[in-house]
């Protein structure tokens, strides 16, 4: 085994031993910067953004093509030394053969985790019946069987996000796709105390990633009490990104005022940090 296949299987190993217990954070990055700054502060994994990496690309969210987003995940994926968990939006095809394609394609990355969307991108038909998100879901599981069987299938239910927020859909589909051979569940956009523990009880004992994208009352502590595995945060870091950027530039466009610049990160920090990271 060459060296960086044993390193990728080392992350893939250290992966699914975060899901054994206990409850981390997955903290999505959006570039490498970003990346090997989250890596510096000690998370344990790392999960990538669709929408923080199109706002990158001047794009909205879910419109960048299949090869993009297969880039950007080789360059966190080389980039890091911590599992990297792909925000993998609807496998870029309606067909479970693409879907499996596409799959393939993702884990030769060398990404640990691949999340799989049952939402279509259609207005009036935005989530994909339980029995065609089985199916997608079912040929990522071959791609991933195919491939070794050593990187996690998230199985995601988009309702809450699709404008259908029906908690018992919600988990009618989050229970088939378990059992179709989704690892890990999740369900973008549920908030409350109470639908988090029915979601978690649900598909015990499989493990549930929770969104928090944005303010909460809870704190990471408080979501372990409720038997959540992990926490994502989206393209929640992105956006604290942007902004800064925003009302900075806004002040400087409106007013002709340097305020924004305040609470500015140091350049001789992150010249440091970068120095440090590179040198690594």
């Amino acid at each position: 085994m060459s060296t960086q296949a044993s390193g990728i299987f080392s992350k893939r190993q250290n992966f699914w031993k975060l899901h054994e217990s206990g409850c981390f954070v997955i903290p999505n990055p959006w570039d490498i910067g970003s990346a090997r700054y989250l890596q510096g502060l000690g998370f344990k994994a790392l999960a990538t953004t669709s929408s923080g990496l199109a706002w990158t690309r001047a794009h909205p969210d879910n419109s960048l093509d299949r090869e993009t987003v297969l880039t950007h995940l080789r360059e966190l994926v080389d980039a890091t030394d911590v599992p990297i968990n792909a925000d993998f939006e609807s496998g870029f095809a309606a067909e479970s053969a693409q879907v499996e394609e596409s799959v393939r394609l993702a884990i030769e990355t060398g990404v640990a985790g691949i999340s799989i969307e049952d939402s279509t991108g259609i207005s009036d038909q935005p989530l994909y019946s339980i029995e065609v998100a089985c199916d997608r879901l079912r040929a990522a599981r071959r791609a991933i069987d195919k491939a070794g069987g050593d990187v996690m299938l998230i199985g995601r239910a988009e309702c809450f996000f699709a404008g259908r927020p029906d908690l018992e859909e919600t988990i009618a589909r989050l229970k088939a796709y378990s059992q179709v051979g989704a690892d890990c569940l999740y369900a973008p956009g549920i908030r409350t105390r109470q639908e988090i523990e029915a979601v978690v009880a649900a598909v015990h004992p499989k493990p549930v990633n929770l969104l928090v994208g944005s303010a909460s009352d809870m704190t990471i502590a408080d979501i372990a009490k409720l038997g959540v595995r992990r926490v994502s945060v989206g393209g929640g870091l992105a956006r604290a990104a942007w902004g800064g950027l925003m009302r900075a530039a806004k002040l400087l466009a409106d007013e002709g005022r340097f305020d924004g610049f305040a609470n500015a990160a140091a350049g001789s920090e992150l010249n440091a940090l970068f120095k440090d990271s590179h040198n690594t």
